[in-house]
């Protein structure tokens, strides 16, 4: 029997309607033809393992007798090599029996074997052997296998009555069920944690093209390119709504950017920063060269640890997803932990304070999240606000002026409790310490119900306060500090000292407007930011 015989059908598509460049001819034209090899036989197994007319046990006969082919002397894959598609094969013979997925440790495994062998391919026939490109690539080849998966969980569930989603992020939008309903007001949240971790992947992928020597670079950069391209659109639509696809824009655009050099570390985590829209990015504007590309480093690892944190996903992939970044800070393996890494080198940064403000994630993982008195509140405030101080001032040239960054990151985060307590209290956060609502006669319950007693108000207005006399005191502190170094604080402490002066205005009696800076009070952050 060959190849031919055990195909289910004519191929479900080719090699130029597939989302990313498989043998374009920015490849050696002598290795086209081994890529397209690969190809044809990845693409009969795997619609072989999705044949809706087959069943299992014919699925797994087919791909066995596929797998005997490997052994021929003229077999398909003589001239390519086969220890890859071996792998491939392991992933496809999963596929014809299994149908879910309980967390995403068990889809990064299918897709170390259903994708990095494509890339592991890749790399032996064009002679790369760089350290770190094999690590580079296997992130690359899982970041575009997720998105395929997100981009197809209609038709896969339709068509082939499969979900790689992890059951357990369903769950928390009501199950699978729930997650698919029409109007699933909880599916977006999970899909966006999933989209976090295609992020984190792409970041881990970054190096590649600056890895290679051959002519693979180029491929690689597109086909990075591409990969970002569909994570935006992925985040910008609903894949269950609708059909999310890359378009020939995309592809126009990602070849055109050949003509610029592959993105370093630095603008990879500049962009991150740039999508995150905060306004603690006027902030940042004030500063210039290596301690604006620090603090970018800073922003970015803090924003990264806290969409774990406060990310759709169940408690133990949170934890999970942390423990690597701690790894991170003594191993960096993707763009942000190496841009981060080198802040440290560069100004001086202590890991001890990177290290806190995961601690502090940690705390904000916890389910059902209630702090029982004032010292916890303290603890907290000092991990995810005073750690940002600390390393703040001395990316600012002012490391003598660590208790004032202290001082500073706990208003601001007083300030980012008060703003957020209902945003808080829809994913069953209170912050607000027990022992300061037992003072206003505030009962326990549930969060909702937390923040909407009349008592509430009363507690808001005593961290309100405090906040306050913690601005007072900045403001005095600055006048004995370099006016120079310190102006990146006196531009976030304006915005804050705003978002707070409103919060007063309106008052915290339930229910409340979240406060917010207006157009004309950004435009003067940013002002302030580029005025001597």
């Amino acid at each position: 029997m060959d190849g031919a015989d055990l195909a289910a059908g004519p191929p479900s598509r080719t090699e130029t309607g597939e989302n990313f460049p498989v043998a374009s001819r920015l490849l050696p034209p002598p290795l086209r033809p081994l890529v397209l090899a690969f190809y044809r036989f990845a693409r009969q197994a795997d619609d072989i393992a999705d044949a809706p007319g087959l069943a299992p046990a014919e699925k797994l006969a087919r791909l066995a007798a596929m797998e005997a082919l490997l052994d021929r002397p003229d077999g398909p894959l003589a001239a390519t090599g086969t220890a890859e598609a071996r792998r491939l094969l392991s992933a496809f013979r999963q596929d014809s029996v299994q149908d879910r997925y309980p967390d995403w440790a068990a889809l990064e495994d299918y897709c170390a074997r259903s994708a990095a062998p494509v890339g592991r391919m890749l790399l032996r026939l064009h002679g790369e052997d760089a350290a770190g490109a094999a690590r580079a690539s296997d992130a690359l080849c899982a970041a575009l296998q997720v998105l395929n998966h997100l981009q197809d969980l209609v038709p896969d569930r339709q068509a082939l009555g499969r979900v790689y989603l992890p059951t357990t992020w369903m769950a928390l939008a009501g199950g699978e069920d729930g997650f698919f309903a029409a109007q699933s007001p909880a599916r977006r949240a999970v899909l966006d944690a999933a989209l976090d971790r295609v992020e984190a992947m792409l970041e881990q992928a970054a190096p590649l093209p600056r890895l290679l020597r051959s002519r693979l670079r180029r491929q690689a950069q597109v086909t990075l390119d591409l990969g970002w391209r569909l994570l935006a659109r992925l985040r910008a639509a609903d894949p269950v709504a609708g059909r999310v696809a890359l378009r020939r824009a995309d592809f126009a655009a990602a070849f055109a950017g050949l003509a610029r050099a592959p993105r370093s570390d630095a603008q990879v985590v500049r962009a991150r920063v740039a999508r995150a829209g905060s306004s603690f990015g006027r902030g940042m504007a004030v500063l210039k060269g290596d301690r604006l590309r620090a603090l970018h480093a800073v922003y970015g690892f803090c924003r990264a640890v806290d969409d774990i944190a406060d990310g759709a996903m169940p408690e133990a992939e949170k934890r999970r997803f942390l423990a690597q970044w701690r790894a991170r800070l003594a191993a960096p393996d993707c763009a942000l932990s190496a841009e981060l890494a080198w802040a440290r080198a560069a100004f001086g940064l202590p890991e001890a304070e990177c290290a806190a403000m995961i601690d502090g994630m940690e705390t904000d993982a916890t389910p059902g999240l209630r702090l029982a008195d004032e010292a916890a509140l303290d603890l907290y405030c000092r991990r995810v606000a005073g750690s940002v101080g600390v390393l703040a001032v001395r990316i600012f040239g002012a490391p003598g002026a660590v208790d004032f960054g202290l001082a500073l990151g706990r208003t601001f985060q007083l300030v980012n409790i008060l703003r957020d307590v209902d945003e808080d209290a829809r994913i069953d956060r209170v912050y607000v310490p027990e022992t300061l609502r037992a003072r206003h006669g505030v009962a326990g319950g549930t969060a909702a119900e937390i923040v909407a007693h009349p008592g509430f108000a009363a507690c808001c207005e005593d961290l309100a306060a405090r906040a306050a006399a913690g601005f007072e005191r900045a403001e005095r502190a600055l006048r004995a500090l370099d006016a120079r170094a310190m102006k990146p604080a006196r531009v976030m402490m304006w915005g804050y000292h705003r978002l707070l002066h409103r919060m007063l205005a309106n008052g915290f009696a339930h229910p409340r407007r979240r406060a917010r800076l207006r157009r004309g009070e950004k435009l003067q952050m940013a002002a302030r930011a580029l005025l001597p």
